[in-house]
């Protein structure tokens, strides 16, 4: 007897094809979306002059030697020399003391938010709601408002300059949103799983660590991801407690917005690579980001 195959579509009920504008539209928005890292990324492979002319090109066209005169429509003949100027400005350090800033604080905020989003989720004592506004309401005050006592208290650690102020701003930046985010993936948890561990004689650390957080690993991911491009694009305590031996990726590309106007190949060059690992992160983890972000939408 022949063995039908069936396709995904009609071996899943349910999954039905989505009407064809509603496929063109989304195809337009999504395009709308990345267009701008696509000039981005066009620019940065242009030279000075060409990255200023008008109309814009954003189409490259190697390989071909004309002059621009004689260039098609929206083409440019592509060039690597900003990149290599941006290297012998000296991005290697501003991206390793990025990298080590934002790395480090994430770490931190999920090391600190896995047991506290734990406790208020199923240990909650008298008052944990006040707990949760209380981490939600450090976000309410702008940075600007609170920049002189840090300061302060920088200057007097001796921490200014210093990566390690960083690390501790961005973990105390972060760390509220992670509570809140992992506390509403812990309570997806059906009560039966927990009860059964208690019955097995799980203790606190063994549920937490061995039940707990396999069941939620998409909405950590989330968690970690949404911190490292907070951290990673954050850029007033940057500039507020750095100068040379601590500044990041954002200080170094505002070097490129001089009196002289603002040398815009070379700066997308640097956004570019600032831009790279994060894109970089989010195509790795995709899947997990998705199911952790979606996560308790569907009962």
């Amino acid at each position: 007897m022949a063995m039908r195959v069936l396709t995904r579509r009609q071996a899943t009920p349910g999954i039905e094809r989505a009407p064809v504008g509603i496929a063109v539209a989304a195809g337009a928005l999504a395009l709308i979306g990345v267009f701008p890292g696509i000039y981005l990324v066009a620019t940065s492979l242009k030279t000075e002059a060409a990255a200023v002319v008008l109309p814009p090109t954003f189409i490259p066209l190697p390989g071909f030697g004309l002059a621009p005169t004689e260039m098609p429509p929206f083409t440019f003949a592509p060039t690597f020399e900003q990149y290599q100027a941006i290297l012998d400005r000296g991005f290697g350090p501003f991206f390793l003391r990025s990298l080590i800033a934002v790395v480090g604080s994430s770490v931190l905020v999920i090391l600190l938010a896995v047991p506290c989003a734990y406790a208020l989720a199923f240990r909650m004592i008298e008052g944990w709601r006040d707990t949760l506004f209380f981490f939600i309401s450090t976000k309410f005050l702008p940075p600007v408002g609170i920049i002189m006592p840090i300061y302060i208290i920088m200057r007097d650690l001796q921490l200014l300059d210093n990566i390690t102020a960083l690390l501790i701003m961005y973990t105390a930046m972060n760390l509220p949103i992670a509570i809140w985010m992992l506390r509403s993936f812990y309570e997806e948890i059906p009560p039966d799983v927990l009860q059964a561990a208690r019955v097995d004689g799980a203790g606190v650390w063994t549920e937490m660590t061995r039940v707990v957080l396999p069941m939620i690993t998409p909405g950590l991911t989330a968690t970690m991801f949404i911190g490292l491009i907070f951290a990673w694009n954050e850029f007033f305590f940057a500039v507020s407690l750095t100068a040379t031996r601590a500044a990041t990726v954002p200080i170094f590309m505002v070097g490129f917005i001089t009196s002289e106007g603002l040398f815009w190949a070379k700066f997308a060059a640097a956004g570019t690579m600032a831009m790279l690992p994060v894109v970089l992160a989010g195509w790795v983890a995709q899947r997990q980001l998705i199911r952790g972000l979606s996560l308790g939408a569907v009962k």
